[in-house]
């Protein structure tokens, strides 16, 4: 597993969505990406800085935040604590 550094999160992205509300299918070319996720990893904070998230909070994120990694065929996110704008309860 990551185990993310300073004040970083590992995000498991939701899926993007295959339909509209009023039930159309959307193509893979016109499905914009999640910019909501579920918290799996997160690092120990910086001294300043105390982690505020933890493992299972869903959160939602900036549309261009956090780098892309692969691990074991799933896709997840890296990102500042600083990237994520609120915590979905």
């Amino acid at each position: 597993m990551i185990k993310p550094l300073a004040d970083r999160v590992l995000v498991e992205a939701k899926e993007a969505e295959t339909k509209t509300a009023s039930g159309l299918f959307i193509p893979d070319s016109a499905k914009e990406k999640p910019q909501q996720g579920v918290v799996i990893a997160v690092g120990n904070g910086k001294k300043d800085e105390p982690m505020e998230l933890k493992v299972g909070d869903k959160v939602m994120y900036g549309k261009y935040s956090g780098t892309e990694v692969s691990l074991d065929g799933k896709d997840y996110l890296i990102m500042r604590q600083s990237d994520v704008i609120a915590v979905i309860e």
